[in-house]
C-alpha cells in the first residue's frame, strides 16, 4: 500500500473504525468514507481523512473520485442503519457497491456479507459451496450484491454476528435477563436452541487485513465465510455464562421464526479462510470471555448506564 491514498473504507462504524484505526497504525493512510457530516468531523479530529457521502448516490462518488481518482483496494463494511429495511439494504449494499464498482474499477473491492444469507434450519455444517437462497427480501439483496461483487472479481467475506468491546448482544441479553432459549418442538427440533456463530471484531479486522494482503488470485471473484472455529448451541453458551455469573439458566421459548434476516439454525465453517492462513484469535466465544480484558467490563458498563 505504497501511493496515497490506496485504501478506502466505506462505514467507518464498529468494524471499520477499528479496521481504519489498525491501518493507521502501521502507517497506511486510509481515507474513510461515512454518511453522517458529524461522524466524518470527528473521524477528522482523530487524524483520519474522511468524508461524509452517500454510495448510493453516482454523483457523489464522481465528486469523491476528483479528489481521489485511485484506489487500490476498497472495503466496503457500512451498515444499513439500525432498524434498515428493504430500502437501506439497496441503498447502502447493491446501490454502493454497484456505484464503488463504476467509479473505481481497477480497485479490489471487498465487500462484508452475512452469514444470515444461509436460510438453513436443520442445524447442518455449511461451507461457502451450500445453498444461500435467503427467505427475507433484505437477505435476497444481500445475495444480489454478493453477486454483483463476486462476478466483477471483488471479494465477498460473509461475516458471523459481530461482537467485542461494546458489543455482545447474547451478553447483554443475558444479564439483563432477557435471554431465552430457542427450542423447536417440531423437525428439525432444536433442543439445546439454535446454533450461534459468531467472530470477535479483532478477528474479522484481521479477515480483512488477511485477504487484502494475499494474492489477488487467491480472493478474486471468492467468497469466504468470516466466522469463530467453533459454533455453540444456545444451552452451551448460557450454560457457561450462568456458571460465570452464577445466575438462573434462561427459559425456553418458541423460535421467533419472523425475524428481519430469517430464523436459522446452522453451523458455518471457516475452514476456507483458515486454509489460506488466517487464524482467529480467538477460536471461540468462550475465549473471548476469557482473555479479553475489555469484553465483559464494557457490556457490564454498558448496562449500568442504561
Amino acid at each position: 500500500m505504497s501511493i496515497f491514498p490506496s485504501i478506502l473504507i466505506v462505514g467507518c462504524g464498529y468494524l471499520g473504525h477499528r479496521l481504519g484505526s489498525t491501518w493507521r497504525a502501521a502507517g497506511v493512510h486510509a481515507v474513510g468514507v461515512i454518511r453522517s457530516a458529524g461522524s466524518a468531523e470527528q473521524l477528522t479530529k482523530e487524524g483520519w481523512t474522511a468524508r461524509a457521502l452517500d454510495i448510493s448516490d453516482p454523483e457523489a462518488c464522481a465528486q469523491l473520485a476528483d479528489e481521489f481518482p485511485d484506489f487500490e483496494v476498497i472495503v466496503h463494511c457500512a451498515a444499513s442503519g439500525r432498524g434498515g429495511g428493504e430500502a437501506a439494504y439497496q441503498a447502502v449494499y447493491f446501490d454502493g457497491c454497484q456505484n464503488l464498482l463504476r467509479t473505481w474499477p481497477a480497485a479490489k473491492l471487498l465487500f462484508t456479507s452475512s452469514t444470515s444469507v444461509y436460510p438453513q434450519i436443520d442445524g447442518s455444517v455449511l461451507t461457502e459451496e451450500s445453498d444461500a437462497q435467503p427467505r427475507s427480501n433484505t437477505g435476497k439483496i444481500l445475495r444480489a450484491t454478493e453477486s454483483l461483487v463476486l462476478g466483477a472479481g471483488g471479494t465477498v467475506l460473509r461475516l458471523g454476528g459481530l461482537y467485542g468491546p461494546g458489543r455482545s448482544v447474547l451478553l447483554k441479553t443475558f444479564l439483563s435477563g432477557g435471554a431465552t432459549i430457542d427450542v423447536r418442538n417440531e423437525p428439525p427440533w432444536t433442543p439445546d436452541g439454535r446454533w450461534i456463530n459468531q467472530i470477535h471484531q479483532l478477528d474479522a479486522v484481521g479477515a480483512l487485513l488477511h485477504l487484502v494482503a494475499l494474492d489477488a488470485a487467491l480472493t478474486k471473484g471468492k467468497c469466504f465465510n468470516g466466522t469463530d472455529s467453533r459454533p455453540l448451541s444456545q444451552r452451551e453458551v448460557y450454560a457457561y455464562l450462568c456458571a460465570k455469573f452464577q445466575q438462573q439458566m434462561p427459559p425456553e421459548s418458541a423460535p421467533e421464526e419472523n425475524r428481519k434476516r430469517g430464523w436459522s439454525h446452522k453451523r458455518v465453517s471457516n475452514a476456507l479462510l483458515r486454509d489460506t492462513g488466517w487464524t482467529p484469535r480467538f477460536p471461540d466465544y468462550f475465549s473471548a470471555l476469557e482473555n479479553d480484558p475489555d469484553l465483559v467490563p464494557s457490556i457490564l458498563a454498558q448496562l449500568a448506564a442504561d
